[in-house]
């Protein structure tokens, strides 16, 4: 079984990856961590290099590449579902979970996170708010195609757990 967790950036998708992981025996991989290291470049310092068009390429390759994997919790970019076919893909190879959060929450998680993103790295706090109303609106098309969405400002890890174990 493939787990893809989806959602927005900082919605916790890699903690929560590896929480879950581990309840159920299962193997973590985060697709961001995996492209560094499969294309040996940050993504930040990729974005300063090449284009958005050229990571989303390369990244659906490698979410692509996850095929082979089972028994995994994978935690995708908080764009991966909204590209190319990726969000199907993932769908018809494995189970999908949303991390479902407020804008407000995103917001502050952002301004207080240490880790360098490309997409909010030059926004002013008070634009960042607004940014992430806006991007969240139009990712939502995709982000609700999850076949489980639970909320996540605070995950109640039981639940999940119970959610998932329905589709295995």
């Amino acid at each position: 079984m493939r787990i893809y967790l989806i959602g927005y950036m900082g919605s916790g998708k890699s903690t929560v990856s590896g929480r879950l992981a581990a309840q159920l025996g299962f193997q973590r991989l985060d697709l961001d961590e995996l492209f560094e290291e499969h294309y040996k470049i940050p993504i930040h310092r990729f974005f300063e290099k090449y284009d958005q068009t050229v990571f989303r390429t390369f990244e659906s390759r490698l979410l692509k590449e996850t095929e082979s994997f089972d028994n995994v919790v994978i935690s995708t970019g908080g764009g991966t579902p909204c590209f190319y076919d990726n969000m199907f893909w993932m769908n018809q190879h494995g189970l999908t979970v949303y991390l479902k959060i407020s804008a407000g929450a995103i917001a502050s998680r952002l301004s207080q996170s240490k880790k360098k993103r490309p997409l909010v790295s030059q926004k002013k706090p008070d634009e960042l708010l607004g940014f992430v109303r806006e991007h969240l609106r139009q990712r939502n098309i995709y982000y609700s195609q999850a076949r489980i969405t639970i909320q996540a400002e605070s995950i109640d890890l039981n639940e999940l757990l119970r959610l998932v174990r329905q589709y295995q």
